[in-house]
């Protein structure tokens, strides 16, 4: 799964690996979603904090709920 904080400086889900922005990957099982979070693996890659409205989705460790939208909305 790729993150991506895009020029315009918004974080999202990149569900097909090709937008434009600075990226940072993740395995598909929750677990290293949460330790990724707890190490703050992404804000360093990515280079800003993440919402936290994308950072509880990533929390809950579920996948269904992370639409490719801006923020995962």
């Amino acid at each position: 799964m790729r993150v991506v904080r895009t020029p315009h400086r918004i974080i999202t889900i990149d569900p097909t690996g090709r937008l434009a922005g600075r990226g940072a990957y993740l395995c598909a099982d929750g677990s290293c979603w949460t330790l990724a979070l707890k190490k703050s693996a992404l804000e360093r890659a990515l280079d800003m904090p993440l919402p936290q409205d994308l950072r509880s989705r990533l929390e809950s460790g579920d996948l269904e709920l992370l639409p490719g939208g801006p923020h995962g909305s």
